[in-house]
This record gives C-alpha cells, structure tokens and sequence, in this order.
C-alpha cells in the first residue's frame, strides 16, 4: 500500500515538474517574441519572427505576427516609393514651368522696356508669349487630369464601341500630317464590325496621345501603323512606329506615376511624365490594359486591351 502511494506521489511530482517546464517554456518563447518584435518595430529591420515551439496556439501567433510584419513592411515601401515619386514630381513640374516661364518674362520685359522695337516685332513676341503661355496650360492640364484620374471621383460611362469606326476615325484625322512628314502609314483595320467595352470619348484620348507620340518621337522611322484585332474575349489595339523606341531595361517603368528617363535620346518619356501615366490611367478606368513593346529602330508597340462585347 506504501508503494503504490509512493509511486502516486512520484508520478504527481512528474506531471506537475512537465507542466511547470511546459509553463516555463512558454513563458520564456513568449518574453522572447515580445522583446523581438519591439527590437523589429523600433528599428525597422525588415526581419520576422523565428520561435522553436511545439505549442501550436503560440505558432498561429506567429503566424499572424509574421503576416502583419510583411504587410507593414509593403506599406512602407510603398510609402517611401510615392514620397520619392512624389519628390520626382514635383522637381520635373517645376522645371517644366520654369523653362516655358523664364521665357515668357524675358519676352515681356523686352516688350515693356525696349522702345525700338516695332510693332511687327511686338506682334512676333506677342504671338511667342502665347505659345510658351499654352505650353504652360496644357501642362497644368494634365496635371490635374491626372490627380481627377487618381482620385476616382468621376465614373466614366461605359458604353458598346464600334472599334473599326473610333480607330479609322483617329489614324485617318493624322493622315496629312504623317504623310507631310514623308511618315509611310500602315492600317490594319477589319471589314467586320468588332466591338468592345469602353467609352468612345476616352478611348479616343488614348489614341490621340499614343498616335501623336508615335509621329513625334518616331520620326526617324518615318513609319507609323495601327492595328486593329480580336479574339475570343479581347479587343486589341496596337500602335505602333519603327523610331528610336527605350530599351528593354526600362519598358516596365515607363508607365509609372511621374516616371522619367533621363537619357535625352529617349525624349518621349522626359518632361515630367504626365503623358504616359494619364493615358495608362484612361485605359483602365476603361477596366482595359495597356502594354509596351520595344526594339529600338526596328519596332514599339504599344498596345491597348479592351474587353470584347459580341453582336
């Protein structure tokens, strides 16, 4: 009888011993994760939470620990990538007024204080001012074109559109300017009808902008096309030149907020990279992708993806 409460006793002690060192474990894994989540959160290492543990509500624990660690670490990086975009901004705004500015003062100071000048040369000046003065405008346009765009605040009408009717309309309103610049123009635009989701005073916009970039800063190509298809569930429109084009290095940045290039041979995406950015905002507020494609002197591409509505 005196064994068998001895070998009670002694298997008591055991468990209670496991349980304190289970307690003990636990106490310290749990020390340890709070004192190594501080040193994370205070000095922004980036790092996450490593715990040898067999206590599976303290691994969940970790778990959720290691998930909030990693969105908090995207929020600030995209945080920083916006302030740096945001720093980039406002530098290429205030240059671009700068210029156009400085000239239009130098204009006008020549006009108030040289008195020999005639009245031909006035109106020579006068006809200046207003061109850097509508350079100046368009750029302010499109800067708030781009902060309405990114707000949200005005839904675009989304309509069925005749993509054959919009396209022709569009390369066909360029065609004396292309052909005056000894541009070789290419149409490949179906009989049949194709249409897609979209909103006709947008999407004319978009092609606007690529079509007029395509004739500026294609020029060395001297050839220009556009290029209408489809397929089972998308509209695709390509425009396209054989110019100077951006290398492949670059191609997926350039339709980023503000983003720039800084090499003057690729002039089309400097400035302070409104363009690109409204015209990517315009498709997708049209629930469209836009994509770019590139081989200098040989073929860019840019091409807007709608989704296709049948007859």
């Amino acid at each position: 009888m005196v064994n068998l409460l001895i070998g009670i006793i002694f298997i008591l002690l055991c468990v209670i011993y496991m349980q304190y060192r289970m307690r003990k474990n636990s106490s310290e894994n749990l020390r340890y994760t709070y004192e190594k989540l501080e040193s994370i959160v205070n000095d922004k290492t980036g790092e996450t939470l490593l715990v040898m543990t067999d206590d599976l509500e303290l691994q969940k624990l970790l778990v959720a620990i290691n998930q909030l660690l990693d969105a908090k670490q995207k929020t600030n990086a995209g945080h920083a990538k916006v302030e740096i975009s945001m720093r980039k901004m406002l530098s290429n705004i205030s240059h671009d007024l700068k210029t156009p500015l400085t000239v239009i003062l130098g204009y006008t100071e020549m006009l108030n204080k040289d008195k020999t000048i005639n009245k031909e040369e006035q109106q020579i000046l006068l006809e200046k001012v207003h061109t850097k003065t509508l350079e100046v405008m368009e750029l302010i346009h499109k800067f708030f074109d781009l902060a309405k765009l990114e707000s949200g605040d005005k839904a675009i009408e989304m309509t069925k559109v005749n993509m054959n009717e919009v396209c022709r309309e569009k390369i066909l309103s360029f065609y004396d300017l292309v052909t005056t610049k000894g541009f070789q123009v290419h149409i490949d635009i179906p009989e049949r009808n194709i249409y897609a989701l979209g909103n006709v005073e947008v999407l004319g916009r978009v092609l606007n902008n690529l079509i007029s970039n395509a004739i500026t800063y294609g020029d060395d190509g001297k050839a220009l096309g556009m290029t209408l298809r489809d397929d089972d569930t998308g509209v695709y429109i390509d425009v396209w030149d054989k110019g100077k084009g951006i290398d492949e290095s670059h191609i997926d940045k350039v339709f980023e907020r503000m983003y720039t290039l800084e090499d003057s041979r690729n002039r089309l995406y400097q400035g302070s990279g409104l363009g690109l950015t409204i015209t990517k905002r315009l498709v997708e507020a049209m629930d469209g992708k836009i994509h770019l494609s590139s081989k200098p002197y040989e073929k860019t591409i840019f091409t807007i993806v709608l989704t296709k509505i049948q007859f």
